[in-house]
C-alpha cells in the first residue's frame, strides 16, 4: 500500500503538470485526460488512452453497483442476524438492491457536469470518513478483545488455502490495491474545475498530497487491524462480511455511509464518459434538436432544471446496462482487482510519465529519463500479474455461479 501510494502521488504530480500544454500559467488547457494525451503524444496513444480510460470508468460503475448492493444487503442482514440471535443464515438475492441503486443513479446522472457535483462530492467524502472510522474502531476493538494479534507477516497460511490459491489471491490483491489508488483516470477532469491563480498544477499537487496521505493512513490502519483481529478468517469486506455482528446499529450506519459514498462516487467517475459521448454526439449531429435542445423543468424554490433528451436516454441506458452487467458478474473483489489492474499502468503511470517527458523536453537516456522508464516498466509487470490473478479468481467464481441468482 505504501509503495502504491508513493507511485500514485508521484505520477499524479507529473500528470497535473500536463494540464496545460507548454507554460503552466498561460499554456493551452487540456480539459480531459484524452485531450492531454492528444496534445502531448498524439497518434495511437490517444485511442489507446480513450479505450482504457472509458473502459475503466465503465468497470468502476459496475464495481460500485456491486459494492453498494452488498452494503444495502448488509444492513438488512445485520438486523436479521440480530433478531434471530445469529441462528438464521439470512440469505438474500442481490438483484433488488442493485436495481434500487440503479434508480438513484438514473436520477442523479441527469446532473449535467462536474461543476454541479461539488455538493455530492463533499457528501461522499464525509461518508467515506464515517465508515472508515467505524471500520477502524471495530478492528481495534476486536483485536483488543481477542487479547492477541492474529495473522502473520506472510498472510493466510497454506492449508487454509492451497499454495496455488495463495499465489492467485496475492496477485489479485495487487489489483485491489491498484483500484484503491485509481483516481488518476479523472485527475485532469477534476483539475479542470480548479480556479486559478495560483496555477492549477500547484493546487492539484497539494490536493493530491492530502488525499493520498489521508486515504493511505486509513487503508493501512483498517487493513492492518482488520487482519490483526481476524487473521486467516478475515472477510473480504469487514463491514459486510460479518466478521462483526455487534453493535449491529453501528454496522448499519457504516454500511449506509458506504452506499451514500458510492452514490456520489459513481457520478464523479462517470462524468468524463458521459461528456465524451455527448460531446461527440453533438459534433456528429449539430443540427439535431434531440442532441442539443434543452427543456427547462421548473422546480419550486430553485432555478429551472435543464433537461436534454439525449442525455436522459443515453445516461439512463448506460446505468441500466451497468446494472445488468453487475447482476451477471457480482464478484466484487475479483472484478475490482481486474479493473484496478487494467487501469493502473496505462492511466496512473505510463501516460503521466510519457507526457511529462515531452512537457519538460527531458533528454533521452538522462538519469531521470532512465528512472522514469524503470518505474513505468515495473508497474507494467505489476499490472499484468494483478490482471492474471483477478482473471483466475473470476474463473473460479464462474464454476459455481448461476446468472441473476447470486445470494449472500
Amino acid at each position: 500500500m505504501i509503495v502504491f501510494s508513493g507511485v500514485t502521488y508521484y505520477t499524479s504530480i507529473l500528470l497535473s503538470a500536463c494540464y496545460r500544454t507548454g507554460d503552466q500559467v498561460t499554456g493551452k488547457r487540456n480539459y480531459t485526460y484524452t485531450q492531454a494525451v492528444s496534445s502531448y503524444l498524439g497518434g495511437a496513444n490517444v485511442k489507446f488512452c480513450a479505450w482504457v480510460q472509458y473502459l475503466n470508468l465503465f468497470g468502476v460503475a459496475i464495481g460500485y453497483t456491486i459494492a453498494a448492493s452488498i452494503s444495502m444487503m448488509a444492513v438488512k442482514r445485520s438486523n436479521c442476524y440480530h433478531s434471530s440471535g445469529g441462528k438464521d443464515p439470512c440469505k438474500m438475492n442481490s438483484n433488488v438492491y442493485m436495481i434500487s441503486f440503479a434508480i438513484a443513479e438514473i436520477v442523479l446522472s441527469q446532473i449535467p457536469d462536474f461543476n454541479d457535483l461539488w455538493w455530492l462530492s463533499i457528501l461522499a467524502a464525509v461518508m467515506s470518513f464515517t465508515y472508515s472510522i467505524i471500520g477502524l474502531g471495530l478492528g481495534i476493538a476486536k483485536t483488543i478483545g481477542n487479547g492477541v494479534v492474529k495473522g502473520s507477516l506472510t498472510g493466510v497460511t497454506i492449508g487454509t488455502v492451497t499454495a496455488t490459491q495463495k499465489i492467485w489471491r496475492t496477485f489479485q490483491a495487487l489489483g485491489n490495491i491498484a483500484f484503491a489508488y485509481s483516481y488518476s483516470m479523472i485527475l485532469i477532469e477534476i483539475q479542470d474545475t480548479v480556479k486559478s491563480p495560483p496555477q492549477e498544477s500547484k493546487t492539484m499537487s497539494k490536493a493530491t498530497l492530502v488525499s493520498v496521505l489521508v486515504t493511505s493512513i486509513f487503508y493501512v490502519l483498517c487493513g492492518g487491524f482488520g487482519y490483526a483481529g481476524f487473521g486467516d478468517a478475515s472477510p473480504g469486506n469487514l463491514l459486510t462480511g460479518f466478521g462483526f455482528f455487534n453493535p449491529y446499529w453501528l454496522l448499519d450506519i457504516a454500511n449506509v455511509a458506504i452506499v451514500v459514498h458510492l452514490v456520489g462516487a459513481y457520478q464523479v467517475y462517470c462524468q468524463p464518459l458521459f461528456q465524451f459521448i455527448e460531446n461527440n454526439a453533438s459534433k456528429k449531429f449539430p443540427e439535431s434538436d434531440f442532441m442539443s435542445k434543452e427543456f427547462e423543468v421548473p422546480f419550486p424554490g430553485c432555478k429551472p432544471f435543464k433537461l436534454n433528451l439525449f442525455r436522459l436516454v443515453w445516461r439512463t441506458m448506460f446505468v441500466i446496462f451497468c446494472t445488468v452487467m453487475a447482476m451477471l458478474l457480482p464478484f466484487f473483489n475479483d472484478i475490482v482487482g481486474l479493473i484496478g489492474a487494467i487501469g493502473f499502468w496505462p492511466l496512473t503511470v505510463y501516460f503521466p510519465v510519457e507526457m511529462y517527458i515531452v512537457q519538460t523536453k527531458m533528454p533521452k537516456w538522462s538519469k531521470k529519463w532512465i528512472w522514469l522508464q524503470i518505474l513505468s516498466g515495473s508497474c507494467c509487470i505489476i499490472t499484468v500479474i494483478a490482471a492474471v490473478g483477478s482473471i483466475a479468481g473470476i474463473v473460479d467464481d464462474l464454476k459455481v455461479y448461476k446468472p441473476f441468482q447470486t445470494s449472500y
